[in-house]
């Protein structure tokens, strides 16, 4: 891509970007038209084009930002360096909310690309995705202490379950659009107390959400 791109105002980069998660969301790889995502960001196409070269760098780049942006803000949340689950899972999902708040359509779009099957871009999304997905699992459960949970409990079984679950919940809510952020937080809390009667020794003593 063209290095100028960068040296553009953070709002008419965040534009560009916008632009780009919204088209790419609602429509498939090979059917979301360049002119389209330069009209939404208010850009010609031949200057769109003077950015990224081609829709594949443009989308791989959307792509990458995207765990870009969720490394930042779960890294400036301090999920990393939780040794409580849950209150790691608190603070991950306040950070995606916080990426969504500022790309509105971030979630649809990593959504759509995860299934994308165009040859073009499929086979560099799923490798993405499976070494980001290694890479964060391992930071979860390498700080996890065992006795936390209820005897003979599969860690890996339960983070993923758990992972799935915000997921799913995040990703509901994503398609219904007009995101209430208040009751999302709410929603989450108590998914949370819900898991912790669920995998906690009954004799831990955490069973409120920070």
């Amino acid at each position: 891509m063209n290095e100028k791109f960068f040296s553009l105002p953070p709002e008419k980069q965040q534009a560009i970007l916008n632009a780009g998660y919204r088209v790419f969301s609602q429509n498939s790889y090979k059917k979301s038209p360049m002119q389209e995502i330069a009209d939404t960001a208010g850009i010609s196409k031949s200057l769109l084009f003077h950015y990224f070269k081609n829709k594949q760098e443009l989308y791989m780049y959307l792509w990458d930002n995207c765990a870009r942006l969720t490394i930042k803000y779960l890294t400036e949340s301090g999920c990393y360096e939780q040794t409580d689950l849950f209150e790691m899972l608190y603070r991950g999902m306040k950070a995606k909310m916080l990426i969504i708040k500022r790309y509105p359509y971030v979630g649809a779009f990593v959504m759509k690309a995860y299934y994308e099957k165009d040859p073009d871009v499929c086979p560099e999304i799923q490798k993405s995705f499976e070494k980001y997905k290694s890479i964060k699992a391992n930071n979860t459960l390498i700080n996890l202490d065992p006795e936390q949970f209820i005897p003979g409990i599969d860690l890996n079984m339960m983070y993923r379950e758990m992972y799935l679950a915000s997921e799913g919940y995040l990703w509901e809510k994503v398609q219904q659009g007009n995101i209430n952020f208040d009751l999302m937080e709410k929603d989450f809390i108590e998914l949370i107390d819900f898991w912790k009667k669920i995998y906690l020794r009954k004799d831990d003593g955490k069973n409120e959400c920070n």
